[in-house]
C-alpha cells in the first residue's frame, strides 16, 4: 500500500517564490503630503480652449500699420479714392478677422431682438439730429468723401466694407482690453485720418469742425453700444448712423 508522507518543511532557498511587494509610492509619514506645490504653473480652467499665441499681441501694431497705410496711399485720392478705401479698410478688416479666427476676439453669438434693436435706435438717435440741424453741410460732406461713385459703390462701403472692418477691428480686438473711451479716441482718429484728406479740412476749417465732432459722437456711440448691448448691435448702429448721416444727405 502506498503510504502518505508529511510535506516536507519549506527550504530557506525557496524565498524567491514568494512574490515580492513594491516599495511604497509615497513615504507613509506623510500619506497626504498636503503642503507639497508643484513647480509648474497650474492652468486656472484645465478644460479651457487653447488660446492662439498672437492673441496676446498688442493689436495697437495693426492699427498703426492701418494708420500708416491710410496716409500713405493719400495720393491716390485724386484719381481712385474708391481704391485707398478698399484697401486701408481690407487691412483693418484682415487684422479683425484674423483675430476673431484664431485669437480672443469678441463673438458675435445668439443675441436677443431688444439688443439689436437698441442697435438700431441709437444709430437713429446719432444721425436724426444731424440731419435736422445740418443737412447742406453733410450733403456737401458726403459728395466729398464718395466723389465719383456710384450709389451701388457707396451702399457696399457703408453697409458692409466700413462697419465690419471698424467693428472686428475696434470694438471686437480693441475693446476687450481696453476701455471703451480709449477705443473710441483712437476710432475717431481713425476716421479723421481716412475722411479729412477727402473734405480738405485745411480749406473748411469750420466744416472740419463740424465733420470731427459728428466723427468722435458716433465713434463714442458706436463702443458705448458695444459694451452696452453687444457686437452685434454695434455694428448695426454703425450701419444706421452711416446711411443716415452719409447717404441720405446724398439723395
Amino acid at each position: 500500500m502506498p503510504t502518505f508522507y508529511p510535506d516536507p518543511p519549506p527550504s530557506p532557498n525557496d524565498d524567491w517564490r514568494k512574490s515580492q511587494q513594491p516599495p511604497p509610492l509615497v513615504d507613509p509619514a506623510y500619506p497626504d503630503e498636503d503642503d507639497w506645490e508643484s513647480p509648474f504653473a497650474k492652468k486656472v480652467d484645465e478644460n479651457a480652449p487653447v488660446t492662439y499665441r498672437g492673441a496676446a499681441s498688442d493689436p495697437v501694431f495693426g492699427y498703426l500699420i492701418a494708420v500708416a497705410l491710410s496716409i500713405g496711399l493719400m495720393p491716390l485720392i485724386p484719381t481712385d479714392p474708391a481704391l485707398r478705401y478698399t484697401l486701408v479698410w481690407a487691412v483693418m478688416g484682415g487684422f479683425g478677422v484674423l483675430a476673431w479666427l484664431l485669437g480672443n476676439s469678441g463673438r458675435i453669438w445668439m443675441d436677443t431682438p431688444e439688443n439689436l434693436g437698441w442697435g438700431i435706435v441709437f444709430g437713429l438717435i446719432l444721425g436724426v439730429p444731424f440731419v435736422l440741424f445740418g443737412g447742406n453741410t453733410l450733403q456737401q460732406t458726403a459728395q466729398r468723401i464718395f466723389t465719383g461713385m456710384k450709389p451701388g459703390e457707396t451702399l457696399a462701403f457703408l453697409i458692409f466694407v466700413m462697419p465690419t472692418a471698424e467693428t472686428l477691428f475696434f470694438r471686437g480686438v480693441l475693446q476687450e482690453t481696453r476701455r471703451f473711451w480709449l477705443v473710441g479716441i483712437l476710432g475717431a482718429i481713425w476716421s479723421m485720418l481716412v475722411f479729412f484728406p477727402m473734405i480738405d479740412a485745411p480749406r473748411y476749417p469750420a466744416v472740419a469742425l463740424i465733420i470731427g465732432t459728428a466723427l468722435v459722437l458716433m465713434n463714442f456711440m458706436y463702443c458705448y453700444v458695444r459694451q452696452r448691448n453687444g457686437l452685434a448691435a454695434a455694428w448695426l448702429c454703425q450701419i444706421v448712423a452711416s446711411l443716415v448721416l452719409l447717404f441720405l444727405p446724398l439723395l
